[in-house]
């Protein structure tokens, strides 16, 4: 079951600030380089935070696996971001942050560079407490693990464990780091045995290399080709640089092993990595050392994947065949064995491969770049290196500055978000333009994510042009990509900032939630959720009621709230959108008994020109006695809008003001004077004329208070009402009048 938070609501919204500001910086750290400005931006809201909720004093906080505790008491895991930065710092190994009086920027810097370590690399360096214990700032304590623990446990479970391949956290610590880093990673003892033992089984390595290009996938889940091959090639180098350095005896069973894994991976992955040219600094030459160590039979197994996948050798396929078998008697025997090969498989059995083979075999075997490459492009091909010796010589271009200023971070940025919206607006495929959609609105989360509202606003302007044109292609997907962008964690974590935005990036996350829609409440609401209303809680509350009637149902879940303010709030917030739908969320608000919720939920509904609307007041009037009558009272005359009424009218025209409802009727009436507006002349004059045999007391009460409401409000109709009465009414009404002149 969820818990709520224990804490007071002025220390929950510090922490859940707190949380949040860590959240982005730390994702923003982790996205772009410490000079970016949204870097700086990110870091300037977290150090504003922490003041905010520190108060100079000190401020400790626990770490659990779902949440954050302050001297005890836990706060609302149900919040995201709380419950997120709980797990950042419990993944980091943090049982408890103490900040200490004044929190300068740089250790706030240093603590995000500790909290986006490779988690191997922070474990190996003593973890969070000791790094922060030479790097860090008084003004922060760390409390982390106990390593020793930890370690002794990891290794009983590698002593229990003898699979090289098993995925225990050294191998998931190093598939993240080659797949992270690539030709940098760095590693400590435990993981160089890992990959010592890896390279000793060809099945081992390629559950490795697969892990290692598994993420490197475009958001559609297409496989990126040269990103994979780069991965590969990385884990190769890794496993041959710890045997060079390790068990150099080793070196060409290790290229064995590589050769035999390689057949087991993506053929068109193992393709790019054999194209790949070696660096000039390497130690060890892989790929060609992996090529030497093909035999005929992986050759073959190669060729014949490959040519099972693609149903035709390319011009790309013959020369990585002409690289690995340059003879012609090799080919010849490797081309028999790929027909062997192939002829077992469902592509060899059918008659398409006999009508290809031929043209296949004279490709393969007797490749020649000839018939592909001009004479021009070949002797450019040829002159390519002096040209660069002359280029090198030469007074870099005045434009060069600005011509690497379009390669900054903000103009790809820009760049990407314009050639998503071209290649939405071109697309006439509806299953093509669902993916677009889906794309430019995980596009629009990244933005939100990392604070460029602005790119964040044309996206989604675009999306919702889009989903609001009748009969566009991908309107449902678009509306649909809307929808999720409404409700997702970029979303909030934006939402959350907006009492801190300046007046530009406000403007601009404003627009965006009006495009989005309706489907930004569940992200709003928690900024509503105040005792007291603060910057944010009204920006929240604007943006809410300016959605109008779409915007109630989604309201529904701030009436069950047991927190009193919570319900004053969503009453309104309701009040202000003022429509039909609210009346049912309204009524139960109404029967509760706290005066400060029913208060607020009578005003709302004294403004819906409804007759359920009516009823529910006429309903509360008839039952209510003490404070909670007293509350709805007030808060029908409190602001004299003269929305409210016909409200009052359609009361007085529902009840019996001589019998069960006389009480409600001369309220309702006390409350038309109070508002003073001619709307309410007609129903007095219609009172005050009333005739009857019966309950003369009752009679005259209503006449009184009927006179005296039309004295207060004045004016000529008024007057006339008045004037009308004394000379056409009984004479109980005439002599009301008479005194009360």
């Amino acid at each position: 079951m969820s818990q709520v938070s224990q804490l007071s609501p002025e220390l929950a919204r510090g922490v859940l600030r707190l949380a949040q500001a860590l959240l982005a910086a730390a994702r923003n750290w982790t996205l772009y380089p410490p000079e970016h400005p949204t870097v700086a931006q990110s870091l300037r809201r977290f150090a504003d935070a922490v003041p905010r909720t520190v108060a100079g004093g000190i401020f400790s906080i626990a770490v659990t696996p779902d949440t954050l505790m302050v001297e005890g008491a836990p706060a609302d895991r149900n919040q995201p971001a709380v419950a997120e930065a709980a797990r950042l710092l419990h993944d980091c190994d943090i049982v408890l942050l103490t900040f200490i009086g004044e929190v300068p920027s740089e250790a706030l810097a240093t603590l995000l560079k500790i909290l986006t370590l490779d988690a191997a690399e922070r474990r190996a360096r003593g973890g969070p407490a000791g790094i922060w214990a030479l790097e860090g700032h008084s003004s922060i304590a760390i409390e982390q693990i106990d390593y020793q623990k930890v370690l002794e446990r990891e290794a009983r479970e590698r002593a229990e464990s003898t699979d090289p391949a098993r995925r225990d956290d050294v191998w998931r610590s190093l598939v993240m780091s080659i797949s992270n880093a690539g030709q940098t990673a760095l590693f400590d003892d435990a993981s160089q045995q890992r990959l010592l033992a890896i390279a000793g089984s060809a099945f081992a390595i390629s559950d490795f290399a697969t892990a290692v290009m598994a993420p490197k996938c475009a958001p559609d889940g297409s496989p990126m080709i040269t990103s994979q091959a780069a991965a590969v090639l990385a884990a190769f180098r890794h496993l041959t640089n710890i045997v060079s350095v390790k068990a150099p005896e080793r070196i060409q069973e290790v290229m064995n092993n590589l050769a035999g894994a390689a057949i087991q991976l993506d053929p068109h992955v193992i393709m790019q990595v054999i194209q790949t040219q070696e660096e000039p600094s390497d130690q060890i030459d892989v790929v060609r050392g992996m090529m030497s160590a093909f035999d005929d039979v992986k050759v073959a197994k190669l060729l014949a994947t490959a040519l099972a996948l693609e149903g035709q050798a390319s011009d790309r396929l013959a020369t990585i065949f002409n690289t690995i078998a340059p003879d012609d008697d090799r080919k010849r025997r490797v081309m028999t064995l790929t027909r062997s090969m192939l002829s077992e498989t469902d592509f060899g059995r059918t008659g398409q491969l006999q009508v290809l083979w031929s043209s296949m075999e004279e490709l393969l075997v007797s490749y020649n770049d000839r018939p592909f490459v001009s004479q021009g492009y070949r002797a450019s091909l040829d002159g390519i290196g002096d040209r660069a010796e002359r280029l090198a010589a030469m007074e870099l271009p005045s434009e060069l500055k600005e011509w690497m200023l379009t390669l900054g971070q903000e103009n790809v940025r820009t760049l990407s978000v314009q050639l998503l919206i071209d290649l939405l607006s071109i697309e006439r495929d509806e299953a093509r333009a669902a993916t677009i959609a889906d794309d430019m609105g995980a596009l629009a989360e990244d933005l939100l994510m990392a604070g460029a509202y602005a790119d964040a606003k044309t996206v989604i302007r675009t999306i919702a042009l889009r989903g609001g044109e009748a009969r566009a292609i991908g309107r449902d997907a678009c509306r649909r990509a809307l929808a999720r962008v409404g409700e997702s964690l970029a979303m909030r974590e934006a939402v959350g900032l907006i009492a801190d935005l300046d007046d530009a990036a406000w403007t601009a996350v404003r627009d965006v939630i009006t495009l989005v829609g309706p489907a930004s409440v569940d992200a709003l609401k928690p900024l509503i959720m105040v005792e007291k209303e603060t910057p944010a809680s009204k920006r929240a509350a604007d943006l809410i009621a300016g959605f109008g009637a779409p915007a109630v149902s989604r309201l529904a879940s701030l009436v069950d709230d047991q927190r009193w303010f919570v319900q004053r709030a969503s009453a309104r917030v309701l009040g202000r959108i003022a429509v039909p739908e609210a009346v049912p969320l309204l009524q139960p608000m109404l029967r509760r008994g706290d005066p400060r919720v029913a208060r607020q939920a009578a005003a709302a509904l004294a403004v819906i020109d409804d007759p359920a609307a009516a009823r529910a007041i006429q309903t509360i009037l008839r039952v209510a006695t003490g404070d909670l009558r007293k509350a709805v009272v007030e808060a029908l005359v409190a602001d004299k809008d003269p929305r409210i009424v016909p409200v009052l009218t359609r009361i007085v025209a529902e009840s019996e003001p001589l019998g069960k409802d006389h009480d409600v009727v001369l309220e309702t009436i006390a409350a038309m004077a109070a508002v003073g507006n001619d709307q309410a002349v007609p129903t007095l004059s219609k009172l005050i004329l009333r005739r009857g045999f019966f309950g003369r007391r009752k009679l005259r009460a209503l006449k009184e208070r009927g006179v005296d409401a039309l004295t207060r409000i004045g004016g000529p109709q008024a007057r006339a009402a008045i004037d009308q009465a004394a000379q056409t009414g009984d004479r109980l009404v005439k002599r009301v009048i008479a005194t009360r002149r």
